[in-house]
């Protein structure tokens, strides 16, 4: 169980390495948080947008981060997952309005993409828990 566990986390990072959205992210800090920037998606004279890693979103609501904006936590949010009641774009429309996402996120589809794949890999992060 835990090798599957390994090489289903193995094939996320590849695919989402191999995203060229999510590939030219570049880490930054800004208010003591680490955060990620899209420079593919900015232009050169803009100020510093950043947000979460797609993997630390997914986490993050895992972990309760997001109940005050809807998202449970814990098993209950792989249930609600697994059972098509919460999607990609709930946990980023979640993350915009808790302050941890900019709301041009919610149109990046590499990134809604990426979190959707850390999603289907929920069950597996659970399990191993």
């Amino acid at each position: 169980m835990k090798l599957v566990t390994l090489i289903n986390s193995a094939l996320i990072f590849a695919s989402i390495t191999l995203v060229p959205g999510i590939a030219g992210a570049q880490i930054a800090t800004t208010n003591n948080s680490e955060i990620a920037i899209n420079s593919n998606n900015l232009s050169r004279n803009s100020t510093s947008v950043s947000y979460l890693q797609p993997f630390n979103l997914v986490s993050f609501a895992y972990q309760g981060g997001l109940k005050q904006h809807g998202i449970p936590s814990g098993e209950t949010l792989v249930f609600e997952t697994q059972n098509k009641k919460i999607f990609a774009k709930d946990l980023v429309k979640a993350a915009v309005n808790a302050d941890k996402l900019p709301s041009q996120v919610l149109n990046d589809q590499n990134y809604l993409s990426a979190v959707n794949l850390q999603l289907n890999a929920l069950p597996d992060f659970a399990a191993a828990d």
